[in-house]
């Protein structure tokens, strides 16, 4: 990735600002924590150097990373830990990222890509892969607005409730149960479903909600009242409103349990779950990834909602066969993710799921 400079209080830090000795020894200190979440002192530190260093001179410049805001020392023994401004700095200035694996690749292409899948599984299978891939929540969050429509149905169940079958054009099916008053005969379900799928096909939840709103205001609608009532009700049904004009699939939260080191972990899973649970915070979260071209990293407190909990938040965009962003897709954990191995397994994964949604094969 390329480097940045990172905001240290008032003033800025580049790798110009460290020696190559500073950079090492930061990196291992980096390194150590992503594999083993444990502080890591000066003597481990001049074990793992390539350079002979002497463990004094070692603690000399963690002191001096120390001073910069790098690392810290979460108890009173000698052993470091990066902040989260050292894991923005590392990701962003020393970490290199490579290319996938194939043998992720194959994983991803065999699980998300399979043939005659829906538009909500191809999600599903998206979110519980990359959860179990990366031993984190795997996350997706769908912009159901930009859907396109392809078929509606009215189906009585009881003289009192109908089923509203929605289909889209990606093949993802969406029922909805809809009272109705006692008595409507079937002939004005009929004729709601051939109503809305004179105007639907091809079209957006959104551009249908504007266009029904125009043509029953202006009485170009062709129904008695009770029928645009059916239309109308049926419609609100599966457009959702605010709260529900995107999906959010969250897999693997229990992965999140996998690798507890102390009591403080537990707690800040349990703080984790609990911002899981706020759905509107979470949407409005991986939202914020959708004016992004690429993927969007954010590490413990840069997002709000997740600063408690010191979680990390990996996703990327994935679009539809317009090329338009139509939703964000990801991994939230501990920040001591394996960033290096995420990131291009995460962007990936989105590319695959833009695939499937463009109707597209191959790699």
């Amino acid at each position: 990735m390329a480097s940045h400079d990172i905001p240290i209080g008032s003033s800025q830090i580049s790798l110009a600002d460290l020696s190559e000795r500073s950079r090492d020894i930061f990196r291992q200190i980096v390194e150590s924590y992503l594999t083993t979440g444990e502080p890591v002192g000066s003597r481990n530190v001049s074990r793992l150097l390539q350079v002979s260093l002497s463990p004094a001179s070692v603690r000399n410049v963690m002191s001096d990373l120390e001073q910069l805001g790098l690392i810290y020392a979460p108890h009173t023994s000698a052993g470091r830990l990066p902040t989260e401004l050292g894991l923005r700095f590392f990701v962003d200035a020393l970490m290199q990222i490579g290319d996938i694996n194939e043998a992720d690749k194959r994983a991803i292409e065999a699980q998300v890509a399979g043939r005659g899948q829906s538009y909500d599984n191809v999600l599903t299978q998206a979110s519980g892969l990359l959860s179990g891939l990366t031993r984190a929540a795997g996350v997706v969050l769908a912009a159901k607005q930009n859907v396109l429509l392809k078929h509606v149905e009215f189906v009585r169940l009881e003289p009192e409730r109908a089923l509203v079958v929605m289909v889209s054009e990606d093949g993802q099916v969406e029922n909805r149960i809809l009272p109705i008053p006692p008595g409507l005969p079937t002939s004005a379900l009929t004729e709601a479903s051939n109503f809305l799928n004179a105007h639907i096909r091809g079209k957006t939840l959104a551009e249908v909600r504007l266009e029904l709103e125009r043509a029953l205001e202006a009485g170009r609608a062709e129904l008695d009242q009770l029928t645009q009532k059916i239309v109308a009700a049926g419609f609100a049904s599966w457009s959702g409103g605010d709260n529900d004009d995107r999906k959010l699939i969250v897999r693997g939260q229990s992965h999140l349990l996998d690798d507890l080191k102390a009591l403080d972990d537990l707690e800040r899973v349990r703080l984790l779950f609990d911002d899981l649970e706020t759905r509107r915070e979470v949407i409005d979260l991986l939202g914020r990834a959708e004016r992004a071209d690429g993927v969007r990293i954010f590490i413990g407190s840069e997002n709000k909602l997740f600063s408690l909990s010191g979680s990390s938040t990996i996703i990327a965009p994935y679009r539809d066969s317009a090329g338009r962003i139509v939703g964000v897709l990801g991994v939230i954990g501990p920040t001591r993710l394996n960033y290096a191995r995420v990131i291009p397994m995460v962007d990936y994964t989105a590319k695959v799921v833009s695939r499937m949604l463009s109707g597209q094969t191959g790699t």
